[in-house]
C-alpha cells in the first residue's frame, strides 16, 4: 500500500462535472510477482513504445503532406533569370540621370553597378510552380550583401524563398596609400582617389580629401584599403569652456549669437552651449569654434 494516505481527488482533480467516482482495484499477489521497481521499469518501456507508435506515424504523415514534402525541384536557371531581370530594372531605375557635374563643370563618372548572384541551398527542393514572382523584401536594400525574394503564386504548393545576392557599386573614393597606425593624423600623402566598392561596408566611404585631411585614424589601416567614415575619429571643433559662435536658423530667419561650450564639440554629436542670455541649448558643431542650432 502507498504511504501517501491522501485521497485520489488530491492528486487527480476531476475534469468537469461535480460527481466523483470511486474506482476500486483488486490485485492478486503471486509469490512470483515482479518487484515494484521491475513493474515501474516495465511501465516506462510500455509507455515509450506507445508514444513512439503514435508520434512516428504522425511525423510520417506530416512529412509526406503536399505542403511540406516539396519533391519536385524548380529549374534553377529560370529562377536566376527572374532575379537578374528584377535587379537590372531596379538598378537602372536608381541610376542618376543626367550625370552630376563637378564645380568646374566636368561630368562626374556615374558609379557602375555589378551584381553577383549567390546560390540557393542545394538541399532545398521546390515544388513545381507555373508562376513565380521576384520581389525585393520589405526593408531590404539593393546594396552590398542582400537578398531577393521568390514567391510561387500559382502552383499546387505556395512557397517563398530568398535568393542571396551581392550588389557592388563601384565609384571613386579615397584609399590608403600606405599602412596607417591608430591615432595617426592623415595627410595628403596618406590617401588617394581610386575606384572602390562603395557598398562593401555599411560605413559610408570617404569621397573627398577635405573629409580626411587632418583626421585621426581610429584603427590600423592597410595600404589600398578603402577609407570609411568609421575608420576616422570625429573632429573636435571646440572643447568645453571655449567660446562658440552660434548660428541659429528657423522658419524664414537666421540669427547669430555668442555662447560658451559646456561640453566638447565633437563632429556629429550634439554639444551643450550656454548662450549670452543664459539659456542652455544643444547645437551641432560644424567648424572651428562654430555650432549650428535649428529651431
Amino acid at each position: 500500500m502507498s504511504r501517501n494516505k491522501r485521497t485520489f481527488p488530491a492528486h487527480f482533480p476531476h475534469w468537469g462535472g461535480a460527481t466523483l467516482r470511486t474506482v476500486g482495484v483488486t490485485m492478486s499477489v503471486s509469490p512470483h510477482a515482479p518487484s515494484l521497481a521491475q513493474a515501474s521499469r516495465w511501465w516506462r518501456v510500455a509507455l515509450r513504445r506507445v508514444v513512439a507508435g503514435v508520434l512516428v506515424p504522425m511525423g510520417w504523415l506530416l512529412g509526406s503532406s503536399p505542403a511540406l514534402a516539396q519533391v519536385a525541384p524548380a529549374e534553377s536557371a529560370s529562377l536566376s533569370g527572374l532575379v537578374s531581370e528584377l535587379l537590372q530594372r531596379q538598378t537602372q531605375a536608381q541610376a542618376p540621370n543626367p550625370a552630376p557635374q563637378t564645380p568646374s563643370g566636368n561630368p562626374v563618372k556615374s558609379p557602375r553597378v555589378e551584381v553577383v548572384l549567390g546560390e540557393l541551398d542545394p538541399r532545398l527542393k521546390l515544388a513545381p510552380c507555373q508562376k513565380v514572382n521576384a520581389y525585393v523584401p520589405q526593408g531590404m536594400k539593393l546594396w552590398g550583401k542582400t537578398r531577393v525574394g521568390l514567391r510561387c503564386e500559382q502552383g499546387p504548393v505556395r512557397w517563398n524563398v530568398f535568393w542571396p545576392v551581392t550588389v557592388k557599386v563601384w565609384g571613386a573614393a579615397l584609399v590608403v596609400t600606405a599602412a596607417v597606425e591608430p591615432g595617426q593624423e592623415l595627410g595628403p600623402q596618406d590617401v588617394k582617389l581610386a575606384e572602390v566598392d562603395l557598398a562593401e561596408s555599411t560605413s559610408p566611404a570617404v569621397l573627398t580629401l577635405p573629409e580626411a585631411l587632418g583626421r585621426l585614424s581610429q584603427r590600423r589601416l592597410q595600404a589600398g584599403q578603402s577609407l570609411r567614415q568609421a575608420d576616422l575619429r570625429a573632429r573636435r571643433w571646440f572643447s568645453a569652456g571655449d567660446p562658440v559662435r552660434l548660428h541659429v536658423t528657423g522658419s524664414g530667419f537666421m540669427a547669430a549669437s555668442e555662447g560658451v561650450a559646456l561640453a566638447h564639440g565633437d563632429e556629429g554629436r550634439c554639444a551643450r552651449v550656454r548662450t549670452s542670455q543664459g539659456k542652455v541649448v544643444c547645437a551641432q558643431p560644424v567648424a572651428d569654434g562654430m555650432a549650428e542650432l535649428t529651431l
